[in-house]
């Protein structure tokens, strides 16, 4: 059987590339075989879509095979994501509050699908700013400006629970939630620091008031306590002279008093006596001894006149 062959316009005949074929079969299994599989990385959750439809299922983190064509997969991160935006708000009283905020949240591996389906990716956009800026508004609304500064962390406290109460249901979590500053107007802030310097003065008059009636009370307790050990020295002193005088009395008799006056006679005689009445009597000295009367002497004792 004749074999036909094609020649080229020179009159050569035309080769045949088989591995063209060969290498158009590779490209194609390979483009095949990656669109087989996909890798969900840490971290995250794949949300499978079959032909644009959402999977209820998600895939965890790792190794997954898929449709190649038919099934696409998109990642949606479960990891704790921060999220810092200014706010604004009116307080309870009328002034005006700047504040900074810092929201850390993350979304449930579950609710991944749900959210993408629904919300798509920009969920931060579509949900949590307009339900933080909302919360933030009227949380502040229930407390002065004051409060606000001195009660942060509680107010801090009741802003995240009420993004629970909002977020929560669509699978979005509130890990964290910090009001980083607060800003007031001028005058606001003016006033504060003039109550500020009033409250630490009062605080420093009423320290010194205490410490001077602190001092008056040690100087009142010295002097009772001085008071009361002079009264106890004095009586110490009148007992000890009452006892040593008692002691005395008792150790006393008739031959120690006569011993005592004879021994501190100075041999002169007394011109004053005593009639034994408590009346004192002049004794004529001269005419008692010219008379050549008696005298007495001092222990009972007389002397006949010359």
């Amino acid at each position: 059987m004749a074999r036909f062959q094609e020649l080229n316009p020179d009159g050569t005949v035309k080769r045949k590339f088989k591995g063209a074929k060969y290498a158009v079969i590779g490209v194609l299994a390979l483009i095949l075989c990656a669109n087989s599989f996909t890798i969900v990385p840490a971290g995250n959750t794949g949300v499978v879509m079959t032909l644009g439809k959402v999977s209820d299922n998600p895939m965890t983190e790792g190794f997954h095979v898929k449709i190649p064509f038919i099934q696409s997969v998109e990642t949606m991160s479960n990891k704790i994501q921060v999220y810092e935006t200014p706010a604004s708000a009116v307080s309870k009283d009328m002034q005006t509050v700047s504040s900074t905020i810092a929201v850390n949240y993350r979304i449930s591996s579950d609710a991944s699908p749900d959210i993408y389906q629904n919300v798509g990716i920009d969920y931060k956009k579509v949900l949590i700013t307009p339900v933080v800026q909302e919360c933030m508004k009227s949380v502040t609304a229930k407390y002065t400006a004051e409060q606000l500064i001195t009660e942060r962390a509680k107010v801090g406290e009741e802003v995240k629970s009420a993004l629970d109460a909002k977020l929560n249901s669509y699978g979005i979590y509130i890990e964290k939630f910090n009001i980083v500053n607060f800003d007031f107007s001028e005058e606001f802030n003016n006033a504060i620091e003039a109550k500020q310097v009033a409250e630490q003065n009062l605080i420093k008059t009423q320290t010194e008031q205490e410490q001077a009636i602190v001092i008056a009370e040690a100087e009142a307790q010295k002097k009772v306590i001085a008071a009361e050990a002079e009264a106890t020295a004095i009586l110490a002193e009148a007992q000890a002279q009452a006892d040593a005088n008692k002691l005395l009395e008792e150790s006393l008799s008739n031959k120690v008093i006569m011993y005592e006056q004879i021994s501190k006679w100075d041999g002169k005689l007394p011109k004053v006596t005593s009639d034994g009445n408590g009346l004192l009597i002049n004794v004529p000295i001269d005419d008692t001894t010219a008379s050549g009367g008696t005298t007495q002497y001092p222990s009972g004792t007389t002397a006949q006149g010359e």
